[in-house]
């Protein structure tokens, strides 16, 4: 269902009618529904906060990059604004390098620098990582100053214990084994962390609203923990399970099943990834095509902007609060996947 409703947001991007000409003849400035989608949901150099009759009000971010032609070199963001040049380093508006810190050999050719900016989704992350770490320490102090025996949880640790204990009850334990307590505090790290971020990215403010979990290179990182976590510390079962299977002997000499297993090995953190990125990326574009039906109705007369403005600002808010339900539900499902997996990494010997 949330596959389709991407579809549906990214075919919105592309097959809008134009908008409609003014009373003077003269064409009016065309809502840009791609832009206005992927502009919300992309990475930049900057955190767009709000515009105020037509000032676009940002926070300027550090741009850390090591050119082959200027060298190192670390300033803000906003020595880039409206196209301007900075110790040789520009943003081009168009072309493959459209967005991106570049600059220009001696043939007027755009090189890409290695860059390790902290652009928005890296700035959104390092504040969700303070804020994960705020939460879990604040929880552990109240379980050092008080007696669990005789006083119930109460504050951030009030909030947090049946979670916990959900998490480690009803996933971590049923699905790791035996073994759940080496890999308790991972299954769990992950599980908040992509449930925090989740929920941030709902946030329509600063510093939330970011695309930190709906971006594919952090879903690919968190991917590639779990990969770890399963063949890393898989014992030898498991892995005599992979390449030599019990199945019969014809299919483990041509070899058809150690091949399959094989290849199963990177199937299962490739569905986790694309999973968790498809569907938080897909909530974001729905609630932003259900704003975008403003915009474009502005020029379809008050009445009829009106009373669809009224009607996408209720389903957005309905759209919005669905999105809390999928932020928990996601996080859920990354976790349950993965403790999965590192189950099938520890398979007892018959």
């Amino acid at each position: 269902m949330r596959k389709c409703l991407l579809l549906i947001s990214l075919l919105l991007a592309f097959a809008l009618p134009p908008a409609f000409a003014s009373s003077h003849g003269e064409a009016e400035e065309e809502f840009d529904m791609a832009e206005f989608l992927f502009g919300h949901v992309g990475d930049s150099y900057d955190w767009h906060v709000t515009t105020i009759r037509g000032h676009h009000i940002s926070i300027p971010l550090p741009v850390i990059v090591f050119g082959k032609i200027n060298g190192p070199a670390v300033f803000m963001s906003n020595k880039l604004s409206h196209g301007e040049i900075y110790k040789g380093y520009f943003i081009p508006e168009e072309g493959e390098n459209a967005g991106k810190v570049v600059e220009a050999d001696a043939e007027g050719n755009e090189l890409r620098p290695i860059d390790i900016s902290i652009t928005k989704n890296v700035f959104a992350l390092m504040v969700n990582a303070v804020l994960l770490v705020w939460l879990i320490l604040s929880c552990a102090g109240w379980y050092k100053k008080h007696d669990v025996l005789t006083e119930a949880p109460t504050g951030v640790a009030g909030l947090m214990e049946p979670v916990i204990e959900m998490i480690e009850n009803d996933v971590v334990k049923p699905n790791v084994g035996d073994e759940y307590r080496r890999f308790s505090p991972y299954l769990l790290t992950v599980f908040f962390f992509i449930l925090i971020n989740n929920l941030m990215g709902i946030v329509p403010f600063f510093p939330g609203g970011a695309n930190v979990t709906g971006n594919i290179a952090v879903t690919l990182v968190l991917a590639l923990f779990t990969f770890a976590m399963v063949n890393l510390f898989g014992n030898k079962h498991y892995y005599k399970e992979v390449f030599w299977p019990d199945v019969p002997l014809f299919l483990k000499a041509i070899p058809i099943m150690p091949l399959i297993e094989f290849v199963g090995l990177f199937t299962k953190p490739f569905s986790l990834m694309v999973r968790l990125f498809a569907n938080i990326l897909a909530g974001h574009l729905m609630v932003l095509s259900i704003v975008a039906i403003v915009f474009i109705t502005a020029k379809m007369g008050p009445v009829l902007n009106g009373s669809l403005s009224a009607v996408a600002v209720a389903f957005g808010v309905f759209i919005d609060c669905l999105e809390i339900l999928v932020a928990f539900i996601q996080a859920y499902v990354f976790t349950t996947l993965s403790a999965v997996f590192i189950g099938m990494a520890h398979p007892k010997h018959h």
